[in-house]
């Protein structure tokens, strides 16, 4: 007798939760089998679109972990589990995680922004946040500088995707923006032309644009001249220091005075 009540019991059991327990299994095949094919068609739009691997990577396993966690609670709630507190919880969670990682959310979303539009590159010449430096990693939540003293800089995203960014490596070219003094008594002309030599003759200059020798000021001791040559980005400080070393050398030559502070003193006869 007690045989029996197990076996109809077991039965019933089966009656009752056998279809639901196929139909679960069915869901979670059919469902893994779309979330590898959404998987893969995300994953080829993002190539198509050279998002950055970094990006690529993570936000293949969030979409992948969301839709796993959809299809868990679809299983569940196929099974006859009441689903509607297991998504409250999660959603409670959610929320409680992004209340605590707000400013990290803050510097993935500038990630994400940097990584999509790309304003900036690895290799880049760059100024933001009050740093210059070459870029070295861009990661998901800061962006590492490269300074001239090989000073490493990490900027948080968050900052970066919403401050002023110049980007020197853009176009290719820089311009080196340079004045130099002279004294009033010395032959504008002949200053320029050897201004223009010390430019045309160095081979880091570029011709197009053409480098340029301007008055740019008459000042109270000497008269200043806008010194504009161009080069690439790889070359601007070797321009910049050679171009202050050859204009020294080449106003000496010919005789042009670079005038400096003199100071006066005068004595008051008691």
């Amino acid at each position: 007798m007690d045989t029996q009540k197990w076996i109809d019991a077991g039965y019933n059991l089966i009656v009752e939760f056998g279809p639901k327990l196929i139909a679960a299994i069915l869901i979670w095949i059919i469902g893994s089998w779309i979330i590898k094919m959404i998987l893969k068609g995300v994953k080829k739009a993002m190539s198509k679109a050279e998002y950055d691997e970094s990006l690529k990577k993570f936000l293949l396993n969030l979409v992948n972990w969301i839709l796993k966690i959809v299809l868990i609670i679809v299983v569940l709630g196929t099974v006859g589990i009441e689903t509607t507190s297991f998504a409250a919880i999660l959603a409670a969670a959610g929320l409680a995680i992004g209340l605590a990682l707000q400013g990290s959310l803050g510097n993935f979303a500038g990630g994400v922004l940097i990584m999509i539009f790309k304003p900036i590159k690895i290799g880049d010449l760059i100024e933001a946040q009050g740093e210059l430096g070459v870029v070295k990693e861009i990661e998901i939540f800061t962006t590492k500088l490269l300074t001239p003293t090989n000073k490493e800089v990490i900027i948080p995203n968050g900052a970066l995707s919403n401050g002023n960014i110049v980007n020197y490596s853009t176009e290719g070219k820089l311009r080196v923006d340079l004045t130099f003094g002279v004294g009033y008594d010395s032959n504008i002309k002949q200053t320029k032309d050897v201004l223009m030599n010390v430019l045309t003759s160095n081979p880091k200059v570029l011709q197009d644009p053409a480098p340029t020798v301007n008055v740019s000021e008459l000042a109270d001791s000497s008269v200043n001249f806008a010194v504009r040559p161009w080069c690439t980005v790889a070359d601007y400080w070797d321009v910049y220091f050679e171009t202050h070393e050859s204009v020294k050398k080449e106003l000496d030559a010919a005789g042009i005075e670079i005038p400096y502070p003199h100071a006066v003193e005068i004595q008051k006869q008691g």
